[in-house]
This record gives structure tokens, C-alpha cells and sequence, in this order.
């Protein structure tokens, strides 16, 4: 059997479990996503020394303004900290950042950081981090066609795919969830059409270095097929290495 690469090239994940996190020690709401921030800085790290090329990450997508207001306020609060904070040392390791999901909802304050971080670290190229914030699936694949539509182009997959808020990036190659649930919730539905999915039972917070390489180790097992049979891999990798 012929099995993927190692190492994905685009590793994608929803990040679960923040709430949950500080309930179990008691502590705000506000408290787990300040540790899932945490998270994601180790995360960042362990994808470059890994040889990850992209990681997208679900921030906040556009059903948690349903969530209680002083969380909302407070989940702005800490993004726009984190912007002051981490986009600099981001930049010193070579990351290139890129803020996907619908804008006109966001403060000045919010669009104009994300357009900042964006051009300082435009020229670099050890790492894409998609962050995914006010994002839903659907209304990638509506403003896609609403804008094709805008311009009189006829909507097929070639069109549609390359008009997504994604289409910087390879689709992913491996999508985790963590918190131990098992569904995408709106997360990437065009793009993980043929990604491989992970559950992991860590939350968020926990989320470390042994859980990624797990993950990691899971995606390499297995056989990635792309509606093919395993006989018809197995003959086009044989034909590649006779060539």
C-alpha cells in the first residue's frame, strides 16, 4: 500500500475545549481561551519544527456571536492584545500571516491590526498561519459565488475554488478537533472535502507537542486514495519510480 507523506503540508484545527478547560479548574471562561492562546503559540512552534508549511486555525467563528456578550467583548479584548503582543516575534520566525472571515462586522481597530500583521509579514515563507476569525464555511462558499456572480463568471468547481477566502493555500492535508467532539462545525466545508480527519480527546489548552505528533503519526498511517482504488495508487507510484 502506498500511504501519505510523513509530515502533512497543511494541517488545519479547531481549536475545542477552551470553555471547558477552565470550568474544570473553576476559573472564567475568558481564563481557558487566554490558556488556548498559549496553546497556539506551542503549536505554531511545533508545526515549523515539523516541517508544516500551513497551519489554519478556527478562532472564532461567525456563530460564536451568539456566545455571551461579556465573552465576545472579552474573546476582542484578548485578540487585539494578541495582535500588539505576538505579530512581532511571529515575524521574527519567519511566519506569514493571513486573517480569513467576513470583516465588515469587526472594530476599526480589529481590521486595522489584522491589515498590519498581515503587511509586515507578507514576505515570509516558513510558515502560513491562517487564522480564521468571524469565519464560517458557508459564507465562504456564498461570497464566493455571490462575488463570481457579481462579475458575470460562470460558477463551476475551477471558478468557485479559486474565488474561496482560502484560495492562497492548498487545501488542508490533515484536520484536527480537539475537546473530543466529532464534527467540523462549519470549518473549511469546501476545502477539507478529501482532508484527512483527527479527533483528539485533549482540550485545547492541553493540546502539546505529544498530541500533535500523534496526530501526525495517525495522518502518516493512512492511505489517501482521492476516489481511486488502492490497486490504481499503487500502480501510479510503481509507473513514477520506473520513470
Amino acid at each position: 500500500m502506498t500511504f501519505s507523506s510523513a509530515v502533512p503540508r497543511h494541517v488545519a484545527v479547531v481549536m475545542d475545549g477552551n470553555g471547558r478547560w477552565a470550568k474544570k479548574r473553576f476559573l472564567p471562561r475568558l481564563a481557558g481561551h487566554k490558556q488556548g492562546l498559549e496553546s497556539l503559540r506551542r503549536c505554531v512552534r511545533h508545526c515549523i519544527e515539523r516541517g508544516v508549511r500551513v497551519l489554519t486555525v478556527f478562532a472564532f467563528s461567525s456563530e460564536n456571536w451568539s456566545r455571551p456578550a461579556e465573552e465576545v467583548s472579552g474573546l476582542m479584548n484578548l485578540l487585539a492584545g494578541a495582535l500588539a503582543r505576538e505579530v512581532p516575534s511571529l515575524h521574527q520566525e519567519g511566519v506569514r500571516l493571513h486573517f480569513v472571515g467576513e470583516r465588515s462586522s469587526l472594530s476599526d481597530k480589529v481590521v486595522a491590526g489584522f491589515l498590519q500583521a498581515e503587511a509586515l509579514t507578507a514576505s515570509n515563507d516558513r510558515l502560513v498561519l491562517n487564522v480564521c476569525f468571524n469565519y464560517g464555511g458557508r459564507w465562504d462558499i456564498a461570497q464566493a459565488a455571490a462575488g463570481l456572480a457579481a462579475q458575470g463568471i460562470a460558477i463551476t468547481e475551477s471558478s468557485l475554488g479559486a474565488a474561496l477566502a482560502m484560495a492562497h493555500v492548498p487545501d488542508p492535508d490533515l484536520l484536527i478537533r480537539t475537546g473530543g467532539e466529532y464534527r467540523i462545525s462549519n470549518f473549511l466545508l469546501w476545502q477539507a472535502a478529501y482532508s484527512e480527519l483527527y479527533f483528539s480527546p485533549a482540550l485545547w489548552p492541553d493540546f502539546d507537542a505529544a498530541e500533535l505528533d500523534a496526530a501526525i503519526a495517525e495522518y502518516a498511517r493512512r492511505e489517501r486514495r482521492f476516489g481511486q482504488t488502492s490497486e490504481q495508487i499503487n500502480q501510479s507510484s510503481e509507473q513514477r519510480l520506473t520513470v
